[in-house]
């Protein structure tokens, strides 16, 4: 699935159809890599994602944090972890801070910028999501689950 978003307002939408659509998995949690270069959509696509599940806080890139949680009361997942991996040299840095024990909650959704960076470790079958700036208002969404 490909979609052209040409504002903000539009990548809100298409945030608010993926989340509409995605079945959480049973035995784990339900991971999201978004894939793409600097400027193609990601943090905005994530924070899209982030009010359609009634986030209010404001909801910025953790480059230096690498990792932010939100509570979500959404009747598929009760927490929302915002994974920002542009900062780490190796995989093995994100199991550093507890990745595992992340992915083994069914109850979270895990949303991981740069996920190119840490693909190694993420799930075989997790969504992916390719970003792509196209010029300074559009980006392009390419949606590819197993």
């Amino acid at each position: 699935m490909k979609f052209v978003s040409n504002s903000l307002a539009e990548t809100d939408k298409f945030a608010n159809r993926f989340l509409r659509d995605l079945m959480p998995q049973k035995n784990r949690a339900t991971v999201v890599g978004l894939y793409g270069d600097l400027g193609s959509g990601k943090t905005t696509f994530v924070q899209g994602v982030g009010r359609a599940l009634g986030i209010t806080d404001s909801m910025q890139s953790p480059t230096f944090v690498i990792e932010k949680r939100y509570k979500i009361y959404d009747l598929r997942f009760k927490n929302l972890i915002h994974i920002d991996a542009y900062r780490l040299e190796k995989w093995e840095e994100l199991k550093k801070l507890g990745f595992d024990e992340l992915l083994s909650d069914s109850e979270n959704l895990i949303i991981v910028e740069w996920a190119d960076k840490v693909a190694d470790i993420l799930p075989k079958d997790h969504i992916k999501i390719f970003c792509r700036f196209v010029d300074e208002g559009t980006r392009e969404f390419r949606l590819e689950q197993k």
